[in-house]
């Protein structure tokens, strides 16, 4: 990683470190506290934030027609809830001790990923951006290692953070693009975490519905699989009522995949992932502009 010490403690990143700081004592504090101040973060996202808060609104009406102004404002309201419970869980993900997480997880299908493995041929961890994303991660790095992919971020402090956390925590952190890589961590038997749901462009995509919608998906997996042979194992996280902690589910390796076509394995995915978000809709990060690139002739479905 190449990163000037001069940009890491520059005068303009002062504010960022003292977040950093903020965030490293709210990890100390009792696990309900920092649910709370979560919650309090998302509650000045909602009222401060206007873009999150219009995307999110956009997302939810094309996603889910039909429903009143009010359950359109409460569910925006929750997922910016859980949007800012987010940036505390990625904290406790960075500094959380192993002992206080564990105490936080129930976890469920790692047999799954065992047998997986045992074909040796890679697994592919198949996730979504969910606002647990990052916890989930780091909860499941307590029972087995794992590659992840990481994107690099134009913070010089947040990039430090993220590529020294994601080094420390994880057997290899993978910079999103190098195809290469993950190819080799693949064919070395080794799981890599992948979350290929978010709007990346046209390049290496396809339109699906998400939802109905049209959305543009990485058709990466198929192709991941169908060069390497690695199996392809679902793996969700959710946020549990209350104080409750976090539930890890890894589903048995799809099975005939890749199928027939590139297409087709697409849109099991993301029926697969849609499933998923109907449970805990809240939790799926709806302030994404998800549905950012249009296919030929569409209109824009956001203002700006």
């Amino acid at each position: 990683m190449n990163i000037e010490p001069q940009s890491i403690h520059a005068v303009r990143c002062w504010p960022t470190w003292l977040a950093a700081a903020l965030l490293w004592c709210v990890t100390r504090l009792p696990f309900t506290w920092q649910l709370a101040i979560g919650r309090l973060l998302g509650f000045c996202i909602y009222v401060f934030g206007s873009e999150r808060r219009q995307v999110t609104r956009i997302n939810l009406e094309l996603c889910f027609p039909g429903l009143s102004t009010d359950e359109y404002r409460r569910l925006t309201k929750a997922h910016l809830a859980s949007l800012g419970t987010a940036i505390v869980e990625i904290a406790l993900s960075w500094w959380g001790t192993e002992r206080k997480l564990r105490r936080l997880v129930t976890i469920s299908g790692l047999e799954n990923l065992e047998s997986a493995l045992q074909h040796g041929k890679g697994v592919l961890l198949l996730s979504a951006h969910f606002t647990t994303l990052e916890i989930g991660g780091r909860l499941l790095s307590l029972y087995a290692p794992f590659h992840v992919l990481y994107r690099r971020h134009k913070n010089p402090v947040i990039e430090f953070l993220i590529r020294r956390s994601r080094t420390r925590l994880y057997e290899n952190a993978i910079e999103r693009g190098d195809l290469r890589t993950m190819i080799k961590s693949l064919r070395d038997n080794r799981p890599v975490w992948y979350a290929p749901d978010q709007d990346f462009g046209s390049d290496n995509s396809i339109f699906v519905p998400f939802f109905g919608v049209p959305a543009a998906t990485l058709t990466a997996t198929s192709r991941l699989a169908g060069a390497t042979g690695a199996r392809v194992v679902p793996f969700f996280q959710a946020r549990l009522p209350g104080s409750r902690g976090y539930r890890l589910t890894l589903l048995p390796a799809l099975e005939q995949f890749p199928g027939t076509s590139v297409e087709m394995d697409t849109r099991r995915i993301v029926e697969l992932i849609e499933n998923r978000v109907r449970e805990n809709p809240e939790q799926y990060v709806w302030a994404h502009r998800r549905f950012k690139t249009r296919p030929p002739g569409a209109k824009p479905v956001y203002k700006s």
